[in-house]
């Protein structure tokens, strides 16, 4: 039997839920079958999950659960290796030359798990209830450009935008909420914002048995299409606590952890250093980020925002914090993201004395006798928020009040709770504050679409660039273009600017951990994000 965690990272969820203007929708429609969670199975996998499966319904957020929403439910498109968008329900699409048609020919012979045909009706039913509630799903910037949906035949299926969006094939790939329920799921009146009758999907696992707050047992697909798991069942047991999953680890209960802050780093590093089990880190995922609100007197000048970024000992910071489990950060987005491979932007290695030489001439000078630095009768005093709840970002905060005052900066700390934190960074109410992007399949459109997007921090904290609105003009039109050199050289030239002008300091690389039994075989992390990566794991029988 083979036990198994994973979390999606909950800082990056409620930010882009409150960004994006998703709702928190707790329906319960699964049916709930009374079979004990303890049932033997040599060959069952068994995941032990901090929240319920939610309602298994594709279409909507919190609580469903995005791992187990991939595991019965498909995408056309989905999101591989280095960003390569590979063929899935879609055997191919064709792009018109505006880019405004997609035409999409459909795999053939796939049966939803009820063995129901799937085929171009079903998709443009589902487009159809997502397109019906744009005010969950605006977020997805295709969703919001759709013209048309027309079912040319059976295997066809073409859309048609108002304007040409070129992310459109990879915000495909997202887990929701564009995945295709069978018929047999759909309500009466075919809203599935309010439930589903039944998860039907066309994907690998199959719902079998679900008892909320208590567990959810798949079982495999044995018609799916594609390549069939290797294990039979997959067990997800509900347990909150992260100590609690631990002690079930080392018990021998659970045979392997999964994901993004499932455990402590000190509970990874103390699990690894037995040598008893086995380890895993993925490539990164997404960059822990600091960013600078211009609009603030003091950070308005570049030279302060570089002084502070060559003030502090990046490398021995990450490593000491996170016990090499992050890597420091070179740049803004991970580089296995598309279009993020040619970024060119300045050194800025640690180096007290450049960082003291450029705050003494922007006219920041410390007084004899003095601690902080002074200009205009004002003190270089600055505020810096974090989430109360994250570890990391506490130590960070506090490494840097620490160097940052080597240099004759008063950094002010302040623990908020999440939800506080996220409010005042889209409010403009800040100094400071701890960020990281989204992550595959979103990045890196997702992340200079929020750059531009006003009313949200990033728009603010680049207020001081002389080049903001040359920025905004090159963001608004990477979308727009169907030439790919002319789009990787716009990518180019904003990710490296946003970089460069200091106002986003990139601080670490934030990545996955995995710890198993040595019976635990072919585990890989999924490029996707949000994707589960359950497929491929064997047991050693």
């Amino acid at each position: 039997m083979l036990y198994i965690i994973n979390s999606r990272n909950f800082l990056l969820t409620s930010i882009f839920i409150l960004l994006l203007s998703s709702v928190l929708l707790g329906c319960t429609n699964a049916s709930e079958k009374d079979t004990t969670s303890q049932d033997k199975n040599d060959n069952m996998l068994t995941i032990a999950w901090a929240r319920d499966v939610g309602e298994m319904n594709p279409h909507v957020y919190n609580p469903s659960q995005l791992f187990a929403q991939s595991m019965v439910y498909e995408p056309l498109v989905s999101y591989g290796e280095g960003g390569k968008l590979k063929p899935h329900l879609a055997e191919s699409w064709d792009i018109s030359q505006d880019g405004k048609v997609y035409t999409f020919h459909l795999r053939k012979n796939v049966k939803f798990s009820d063995g129901t045909s799937f085929n171009a009706e079903i998709v443009k039913k589902n487009f159809d209830t997502i397109l019906n509630h744009m005010d969950l799903h605006g977020w997805l910037g295709f969703l919001s450009k759709i013209k048309s949906t027309v079912v040319v035949d059976d295997n066809t299926f073409k859309m048609t935008l108002t304007e040409a969006y070129y992310p459109t094939i990879q915000e495909l790939a997202v887990v929701r909420p564009v995945r295709f329920l069978g018929k047999a799921g759909f309500p009466e009146d075919g809203d599935t914002s309010k439930g589903v009758k039944e998860p039907v999907g066309t994907g690998p696992w199959i719902l079998e048995a679900h008892k909320t707050d208590e567990y959810a047992i798949f079982k495999r697909n044995e018609n799916y299409w594609g390549e069939l798991p290797k294990v039979e069942k997959i067990q997800v047991k509900v347990i909150p606590d992260a100590e609690t999953r631990v002690l079930a680890f080392e018990k021998g209960d659970l045979d392997l952890i999964y994901g993004e802050g499932v455990i402590s780093l000190d509970a990874f590093k103390q699990l690894k250093s037995t040598g008893k089990y086995e380890t895993s880190i993925s490539e990164p995922v997404a960059t822990r980020q600091l960013v600078m609100n211009t609009n603030r007197k003091q950070l308005s000048d570049e030279r302060v925002r570089q002084a502070l970024h060559y003030g502090f000992n990046k490398e021995a910071m990450v490593e000491g914090i996170t016990s090499g489990l992050e890597e420091a950060a070179d740049f803004i987005l991970p580089t296995n993201l598309p279009y993020t491979s040619n970024i060119d932007v300045k050194s800025t290695d640690y180096d007290v004395k450049k960082a003291k030489a450029l705050l003494d001439e922007a006219g920041w000078k410390l007084p004899k006798g003095k601690t902080v630095r002074e200009k205009d009768g004002q003190l270089l005093e600055i505020g810096m928020m974090y989430d109360s709840a994250e570890s990391i970002q506490k130590a960070m905060a506090e490494t840097l009040q620490s160097e940052w005052a080597a240099i004759g900066v008063k950094l002010n700390i302040t623990g908020v709770e999440l939800a506080d934190q996220v409010q005042r960074f889209k409010d403009n109410d800040f100094d400071i504050n701890f960020f990281s992007n989204y992550g595959a399949p979103y990045d890196p459109h997702t992340f200079i679409n929020i750059v531009a997007k006003k009313g949200f921090g990033f728009n603010e904290a680049i207020s001081a660039y002389p080049n903001k609105a040359e920025l905004l003009k090159k963001i608004a039109r990477i979308p727009q273009t169907t030439d790919e050199a002319e789009r990787q050289q716009l990518y180019t030239s904003v990710l490296t600017s946003l970089q460069d002008q200091g106002a986003i300091v990139p601080i670490s690389y934030i990545k996955k951990t995995a710890i198993y039994q040595k019976d635990v075989t072919n585990f890989h992390f999924s490029a996707n994000r949000d994707e589960n990566p359950f497929t491929g794991i064997s047991i050693k029988q």
